[in-house]
């Protein structure tokens, strides 16, 4: 059975974060799907660069039919996110059905905390973003998977985020062939 992931683009996204996951997935053969908050399907990211997303937010549809929801970081990206009851409504229904929810940057702290999904969870996220946060126990990681939550610190980091959600969603083998694939030699995955 084939996966089948959504990836949350509101503007002031970080691209790095948002565009090599979506390559990497793809190229394990996962189905991607990119939703736009907002009116428009061309989202711009933090860097001015503009992406066509696949779908609005309103046709991307529930949980049902997706594996996981990821969500990039970037200023105000992550806040653009976090302000919409419509997201926040879906990322708690995907952690409801025992889906993977996958964040980086900026908003595992700014989009996922709010939401109590970090409660009793460790987790990591842009340094200095987790200055404030009650809940959760914060790591210095480059990727932290607690239980089907996976976390990331920021751009540079980007590709074993991407990398760890192909071991979780497809496997070690899946995975390892992306990396082979862009010669990236990613160690032992979380």
């Amino acid at each position: 059975m084939s996966k089948k992931v959504l990836v949350l683009l509101a503007n002031g996204f970080e691209e790095v974060e948002a565009v090599t996951p979506i390559d990497y997935l793809r190229r394990a053969g996962i189905t991607v799907v990119t939703a736009a908050l907002g009116p428009s399907k061309t989202v711009t990211g933090a860097r001015g660069i503009p992406v066509a997303a696949d779908v609005s937010l309103e046709e991307a549809g529930g949980t049902a039919a997706y594996d996981a929801v990821l969500i990039p970081g970037g200023m105000p990206g992550a806040t653009n996110l976090a302000a919409s009851a419509a997201v926040g409504a879906l990322i708690k229904d995907f952690a409801a059905a025992d889906k993977w929810v996958c964040a980086i940057c900026a908003s595992p702290a700014v989009v996922l905390a709010p939401l109590g999904l970090l409660r009793d969870r460790r987790f990591t996220c842009y340094p200095g973003a987790e200055k404030g946060l009650t809940e959760g126990k914060w790591s210095a990681e480059a990727v932290v998977v607690d239980g089907k939550i996976v976390t990331s610190r920021a751009a540079g980091t980007a590709a074993l985020w991407a990398l760890t959600i192909i071991r979780h969603l497809l496997g070690e083998q899946d995975a390892a062939k992306v990396a082979a694939s862009v010669l990236l030699e990613p160690g032992k995955l979380p």
